[in-house]
């Protein structure tokens, strides 16, 4: 390789958006070049990945959990795979309960020195979360505002004026300044701000010592089997549990009931990319807000993660789900 490749990490905690923002930079960057995404979710079963191929991105998928603390190798091995095929920019979205700061010491790492420039940690907040103790005293919520150099306060369409005032006092009170803040909705950041220079930040020692995993982590699963009609994977740590299923792609589900069921569900996250009586569709449930998109996917296996602070009756849920799919006896 003749120049180091600039790279980002794009951060944020449970359905901040960033994804979302993600795929907008995708849309928008200049059309001669090509980019990867090594994307790590919480749940096992892998979904953001298939979203973000639909813009010819490169996609490394690693899910299970922070790829810090639990995939350190399936890291190495997904950015070597990236960039062997020479992409002219690498963003790394961390699980929504990832630790940037032991993501930047990997990627500044003597092994990377000659292949990654490292630009500019974006973090993703919902104004709204800076007002709520669940997340305020939420370490890993902390730790990713802390560790980034830009703040990206998304969903400003969703807040109210106390919102934006909390996030305007927030970040006008950090010590060191974040050197770029902005307010926007539907992950909408410049693509200039991809190319601002990150800062040297103290490298904290505390995290390896308070933070708990509990992930058992076999070999990931993207898709079914031979023979096997569904799946399932379950997951759980930093105090999050995650259930994620796979269905075959000759199955279709009915779009009202499941846009009824996930609107009903209390899980605080649900994402899926589900082949339905209407086409393919991508389901994105924040807080039983539900919004979906087509996408020009077909004869995919349909995938859906559900992810909650809180153990659910997964077993209950999987019945509902095969019924819908008319997969139970009958």
């Amino acid at each position: 390789m003749t120049q180091r490749i600039p790279a980002n990490i794009i951060t944020g905690f449970l359905g901040t958006g960033k994804t979302t923002a993600i795929l907008n930079l995708l849309k928008n960057k200049p059309a001669d070049q090509n980019w990867a995404v090594l994307v790590n979710e919480f749940g096992e079963i892998g979904i953001d990945g298939t979203l973000l191929a639909q813009q010819s991105a490169l996609v490394k998928e690693i899910p299970g959990g922070c790829m810090c603390c639990t995939a350190s190798v399936p890291m190495s091995v997904g950015i070597t795979a990236l960039l062997r095929q020479k992409p002219d920019r690498l963003l790394i979205e961390p699980t929504g309960l990832g630790h940037p700061r032991q993501i930047v010491s990997t990627l500044t790492a003597a092994q990377y020195q000659p292949y990654l420039d490292l630009k500019a940690t974006i973090a993703l907040v919902d104004p709204r979360n800076l007002s709520n103790r669940k997340y305020t005293t939420h370490q890993n919520f902390n730790d990713q505002l802390a560790s980034a150099d830009v703040i990206i306060g998304n969903k400003v369409d969703q807040c109210h004026a106390r919102d934006i005032d909390t996030f305007n006092n927030w970040v006008t009170d950090q010590q060191p300044a974040k050197i770029f803040h902005k307010l926007t909705r539907f992950g909408d950041i410049p693509l200039e701000v991809l190319d601002l220079p990150r800062r040297e930040v103290p490298q904290q020692t505390s995290h390896q010592s308070s933070h708990e995993h509990q992930h058992n982590h076999p070999e990931p699963v993207f898709q079914l089997p031979p023979g096997e009609q569904y799946l399932r994977k379950e997951n759980q740590g930093d105090g999050y549990y995650s259930c994620g299923w796979v269905f075959g792609a000759e199955i279709h589900f009915p779009f009202d009931a499941l846009f009824a069921l996930f609107s009903e569900l209390t899980a605080e996250r649900i994402k899926a990319v589900i082949n339905t009586d209407r086409g393919c569709y991508a389901f994105n449930v924040n807080h039983r807000v539900v919004s979906v998109h087509e996408i020009s996917l077909d004869g995919f296996e349909s995938k859906i993660e559900v992810i909650d602070s809180q153990l659910m009756p997964w077993d209950e849920l999987e019945q509902i789900l095969l019924q819908l799919g008319q997969l139970t006896e009958k």
